[in-house]
Parts: structure tokens; C-alpha cells; sequence
């Protein structure tokens, strides 16, 4: 049909009036998908009676139940629904997704032909892979998946040898979230080994670091610094959070860089830096260049400088919420819904107990102990009491924390599970949620610990919660002093 006003054939299909209605949910629909005893069945709620399962009202027996009686669901015999429904291949209920076969079918089908040699044995490996991929809890996300272009190059790489099995053979590919899924469900399902990814990325990181530094006097001192600092006290905190460390180690290396290339611009190395040096650099720039602190001390302990001081930068003051801000954010988390389970236990572990984001994402269940009658929880070297109603909505979590099936990770041990495989939800997705219903996170974690102290003394609340002994006393203190201010004052009167 040609519009007579510009003379041109509209583009895509049609729309649809929505001129009938769905017996089922009442909805206006343009089209009806099929037609039941119950009546004219729109395609959302086909959809939906096609992925039922359970015990049927009428006959008892646990099937497909996409026959509707009032409230009751019943299967298809009883309903008098004569629709094929059954797979032609596995005969499972469910709809056909291609040429009479169900979804898990189809999807099989596609992943033989991406992995499999149409010609000759297939390798163990690439077997597994089909197999892992095609069992999946929710095939239908699979098949989404796989049409992205990259996740299918991917594939037909591992199908056809061009990239090894190896993590070495996914780290030669080109970068993509679709290297890093796959290799991760690989890990998960025991077809690659178990590697730390923040450690073999910031190896990947320093590697490129070193390679974009062309002065020899720069890139030798920069080079040891990296590997026999950082790089070395990285490698033995594997199996902890990493990400901290691995931040501060990238910002300490650029820095130090940056310092050597200034250093250098000069005719200096390290060797001949001088004390006035280094105070100009600190005076002429930002304060984040006193991050090569841990470099200056390190340098002078390995004879590679002569003995350069710099002192600590000075913290500003840090900020805090009203304790009434804080009660009204705890109370809307623990009893309100302003936003999903995971992300309001999230923001309690932090409101409650000061817990940094970074540790609070990493969090196993193992550290939530629960016995019959009280729940426990371990953020330091003591288990913490969890009171009510935070216990309560903790069993509510633990009972349906989130992302276990798309990646097939039943097995989880983390508290916040993530959306890939083996890995837990990414700090930055947490601190977006809480900062969108309100809390100021730095605010509300300072005042958590600042209230703590005065209830608890310092060294119980390091030891139950994680911190060091330093910084709770530090909170001590300044929770301590508009007291003291006040006694100062009153006794001067």
C-alpha cells in the first residue's frame, strides 16, 4: 500500500489494530496465535502455557499444563487440547521451536554443526562444550546468545582448532565480553583450569604498560618495581579479593612512570634523583602523584636511590550521613522495596555493619552461618550476630539469590552470584543500584562505623568486621570529639 500524500511504500509490516481480544488475559491483540477450548489465546499468554509444568488439577499426573479451567491449569488431554506440543526427537512438552523439535533440540542441532566436524571424529573437548552449552537450565538464553557474531566466531574457533583450548589460546583472540563469557562457563564446567581473572589481566595490563615505554632508564626501574613488588604480593593473595589491590598497583605503576619520564626529561634516573626532585614533582601536579610513595621507600630499600622521604598524604575528612538518614535508609531496606532483594541486602551489609562494597560483592555464603535458632555472620575474624530483621531477609536471599540459572551455576559459592559463570556481581552494578534509591556510599559507611564505636569498643569492632585496628580507633577518636568539644565547653561556663 503507497502513501498517497508522499508517494512512498511504508517500511516493516503493518500494524496491527488490535482488533480481537485474548480469551485468556482480555488483552486487545491484532492476532491470535492459537485457538483453545477456552478460547482465542493471544501469543504472550501461548507463550507462557507452553513453558507450565506441574501437577494437573484434574488427573493429578506432572506434565505440560496449558489448559486453563477459572483458576485451575490442567494439561492437555484434559483440557482437550490436541496442539502437537511434544518434541519430535526427545518427545519432551513444550513449544516446537524449529520443524517439530523443542528448543533444547534445535539448539543441540545448531551447536553439532558450529563445533563438530561435519567430516571425521569429533574431539572430546569440543563434544563436552555441546554438551555443557545444550543441558543448560534455560536453553532459550543460549540461542539468544550464540547469534551474536563474535560468541559464534568464537565457537567455530574452538570447534575447528583455531583457538586452542588453553587460556593462551583465548588470550591470542581478539578482546570481547564474548571471549570472557565463554572461557568463563569453560571454567565453571571444569574445561579449562582455574586462573584468577584480575591477576591474568593485570599481567595482560602490565605487559602492555612496559611495551609503551621506549627509555630504557624508565622502563628497567618501572619493570622491577612492578614484578617484585606488586606482581609478587598479588600472586600470594590468590583466592581473596583482588580488585583493590589490583587497582592501587595500576595506579602506583602509572604514576611511577610518569614520575621516571619527568625524571628523565631532566637527564636524571632514579639513581640520581635528589630529595628537591622529588618535592618539585610532588608541588607541581596533582595529589595523585603521591602514589609513587610505595616506590620511593621500595627503591631506597633496594639500594637503587639514595634515601628520599616523603610523607603520607593527609586524608581529608571524611564524609558522613545523619544517623536519622541512616535509620531511614536501614528501615526502607529492611521492611520498603526500593529496589530487588539482592541489592537491599546488599545496602544492610553496609548500612549495618560498614562493610565496603568491594568486600560486601565478594561475600561467599559460607560466611552466613544459620542454625535453627539465630544467624551469624563472618566480615572478620569473629562472627558478627545478625538481628531481625536482616536475619529474616538474609533466609529470603539465601533461598533465592539471583543469576543461578542463566549461567548454569547451581553451585555457586558466592552471596551475590553474577551473570557470568563463576564470577560474582561486579562492585560497580551494586554501587550504581545504591546510589540510584539514595545512599551516599562513603557517607553512609563512615557513619555506620562512626555509630559502632560508640557502642562497641574499637579493638571488638576491628576484629568482628574486618578492619584494622588503626582505623577503627581513628573513628573512635573522632567520634569522641564533639564529647570532648562539649565538656571543654561546659566546663568553662
Amino acid at each position: 500500500m503507497t502513501d498517497t500524500t508522499t508517494g512512498r511504500r511504508p517500511r516493516g509490516r503493518p500494524r496491527t489494530t488490535g482488533a480481537r481480544n485474548c480469551d485468556r488475559c482480555g488483552r486487545s491483540t491484532g492476532k491470535i496465535r492459537i485457538r483453545w477450548p477456552d478460547g482465542d489465546i493471544w501469543g504472550i499468554c501461548f507463550h507462557d502455557a507452553t513453558r507450565t509444568h506441574g501437577s494437573c488439577h484434574q488427573c493429578g499426573q506432572h506434565r505440560l499444563l496449558p489448559g486453563r479451567d477459572g483458576d485451575r491449569q490442567l494439561c492437555r488431554p484434559c483440557a482437550g487440547i490436541t496442539t502437537d506440543l511434544d518434541c519430535h526427537r526427545c518427545g519432551r512438552e513444550g513449544e516446537h521451536h524449529r520443524r517439530g523439535l523443542c528448543t533444547r533440540c534445535t539448539l543441540r542441532d545448531d551447536l553439532n554443526a558450529l563445533l563438530l566436524p561435519a567430516d571425521g571424529p569429533a574431539t572430546t573437548e569440543a563434544a563436552r562444550i555441546v554438551d555443557v552449552l545444550a543441558t543448560m537450565d534455560r536453553p532459550e538464553s543460549i540461542h539468544t546468545w550464540k547469534r551474536n557474531p563474535k560468541v559464534d566466531q568464537r565457537l567455530r574457533g574452538l570447534g575447528d582448532g583455531t583457538i586452542p583450548l588453553t587460556h593462551d589460546g583465548f588470550d591470542e583472540a581478539p578482546a570481547s565480553i564474548a571471549r570472557e563469557h565463554i572461557r568463563e562457563l569453560l571454567v565453571h564446567h571444569g574445561l579449562l583450569p582455574r586462573r584468577d581473572p584480575d591477576l591474568a589481566r593485570f599481567e595482560r595490563w602490565l605487559q602492555e604498560r612496559l611495551d609503551s615505554i621506549d627509555d630504557p632508564s624508565v622502563r628497567r626501574p618501572v619493570e622491577q618495581f612492578a614484578r617484585w613488588h606488586h606482581l609478587r604480593r598479588i600472586r600470594r593473595r590468590v583466592g581473596q579479593e583482588l580488585r583493590g589491590a589490583v587497582h592501587t598497583s595500576k595506579q602506583e605503576i602509572t604514576e611511577v612512570s610518569r614520575f621516571l619520564t619527568w625524571l628523565a626529561e631532566r637527564d636524571k634516573t632514579i639513581s640520581t634523583c635528589g630529595q628537591g626532585d622529588v618535592d618539585e614533582w610532588l608541588a607541581s601536579g596533582p595529589t595523585t602523584r603521591h602514589a609513587i610513595r610505595t616506590f620511593i621507600v621500595w627503591s631506597g630499600e633496594q639500594k637503587l636511590s639514595s634515601k628520599l622521604a616523603i610523607g603520607f598524604r593527609q586524608p581529608r575528612s571524611g564524609r558522613l550521613i545523619t544517623q536519622d538518614d541512616r535509620l531511614d535508609l536501614l528501615g526502607r531496606c529492611l521492611t520498603g522495596e526500593p529496589d530487588t532483594l539482592p541489592y537491599r541486602v546488599a545496602a544492610v551489609l553496609l548500612l549495618l555493619y560498614a562493610q565496603p562494597l568491594v568486600r560486601v560483592a565478594a561475600m561467599r555464603t559460607e560466611q552466613i552461618q544459620v542454625a535453627p535458632n539465630e544467624i551469624l555472620v563472618l566480615l572478620g575474624k569473629e562472627p558478627a550476630a545478625v538481628p531481625e530483621p536482616f536475619a529474616q531477609l538474609l533466609r529470603e536471599h539465601l533461598g533465592a539469590r539471583p543469576n543461578l540459572r542463566t549461567a548454569n551455576t547451581e553451585g555457586s559459592p558466592w552471596l551475590f552470584p553474577g551473570y557470568r559463570a563463576g564470577r560474582h556481581l561486579h562492585v560497580q552494578s551494586i554501587m550504581d543500584r545504591l546510589r540510584a534509591i539514595g545512599i551516599d556510599l562513603l557517607g553512609a559507611r563512615n557513619a555506620a562505623l562512626r555509630d559502632l564505636v560508640r557502642q562497641v569498643p574499637a579493638p571488638i569492632v576491628a576484629t568482628q568486621l574486618g578492619y584494622s585496628h588503626q582505623v577503627t580507633q581513628r573513628h573512635a577518636e573522632l567520634a569522641a570529639e564533639p564529647m570532648s568539644r562539649y565538656t571543654a565547653v561546659k566546663s568553662r561556663r
